[in-house]
């Protein structure tokens, strides 16, 4: 594909509406184009802020409305002449990178320890502790179950192994947490996360339960907090879990989010007995006045179905 293809292309990939071949077309041009993986990266945090009901429908006049739009603003952006900031501002950002990358910088030391007859991860060099993390990209697992992650730092490097390996769970982990730029690059790291731990068949690293936990409190995004409620759901129920998604329903303040928590907690009373908080907590929301009535309807289904 071309550069001038990344639109079109980005809003079939985030409808959901993109063939496999263009996606591969798609991730092999954003590994070689640092342009089009900011220009990504910007489309998918303004998506992200235009709405989170995953169910809305789009109609086609809509669909290629927006693509006209954001096409003209990537050629504004292309023709606009480009002025270097102050120097100030490089040694600001500089020194801003540098103490975000400090939390990562025990990523440079391998990943010893790894399970037996597991293949480690191979690392090309993961960011240090005086270097930062942006343009993050990532790699469906191939056929040996294995995900790539590419960023830029001083230079391109890639991680690569599968994702229950120690070396990428923490880098997973320290994407989603804090190591991510933008909002649309946190919620590809949530996705990555959940398309391979989500059927429940794998042990969860605990580095990227709490992340994801972390992620579901305090960011500031609504879709990013759903994201990682979503992934939270599609994990074995755990007291942490259950603490962080019981909290999402009593505190967030958008209400997909909210019901997204219900569900979850819903579809963990179907598999053991719930808990009092849990009961207590839905039972509230049902009979709430104030609460969405979509949310209010579901914890009433929910308590419906529960044995007490």
């Amino acid at each position: 594909m071309e550069c001038r293809e990344l639109t079109e292309h980005a809003i079939d990939r985030l409808t959901g509406q993109i063939s496999q071949p263009r996606r591969g077309d798609l991730e092999a041009h954003l590994e070689a184009c640092a342009g089009c993986r900011a220009e990504l990266a910007r489309i998918e945090d303004s998506w992200q802020a235009l709405g989170v009901d995953r169910d809305a429908e789009m109609t086609e006049d809509f669909r290629l409305g927006t693509l006209a739009l954001l096409e003209d603003e990537m050629t504004r952006g292309r023709i606009r002449a480009f002025r270097p900031g102050p120097r100030w501002q490089r040694l600001a950002a500089q020194a801003a990178a540098l103490l975000l990358a400090v939390g990562a910088g025990w990523l440079a030391h391998g990943s010893p320890g790894a399970p037996p007859g597991k293949p480690a991860a191979r690392e090309t060099g993961s960011p240090a502790a005086n270097e930062t993390v942006s343009n993050v990209s990532y790699r469906p697992a191939d056929q040996a179950g294995r995900v790539a992650v590419s960023f830029d730092v001083t230079g391109r490097r890639t991680v690569v192994g599968r994702p229950e390996d120690p070396a990428v769970a923490s880098l997973l982990a320290y994407l989603v947490s804090r190591g991510t730029q933008t909002s649309g690059e946190k919620s590809q790291a949530i996705e990555l996360v959940s398309s391979h731990y989500g059927s429940g068949t794998k042990t969860v690293s605990l580095e990227i339960v709490r992340a994801l936990t972390a992620t579901l409190k305090k960011d500031e995004n609504p879709g990013v907090r759903k994201k990682a409620a979503s992934a939270l759901a599609g994990f074995p129920m755990t007291p942490e879990i259950r603490s962080a998604l019981l909290d999402a329903l009593a505190k967030d303040r958008n209400p997909a989010v909210r019901l997204t928590a219900v569900e979850a907690l819903a579809a963990a009373a179907r598999q053991a007995p719930a808990d009092e908080r849990t009961i207590e907590s839905l039972r509230e929301k049902a009979f709430d006045p104030s609460e969405n009535g979509f949310v209010r309807a579901r914890a009433a289904s929910a308590l419906k179905a529960m044995e007490f």
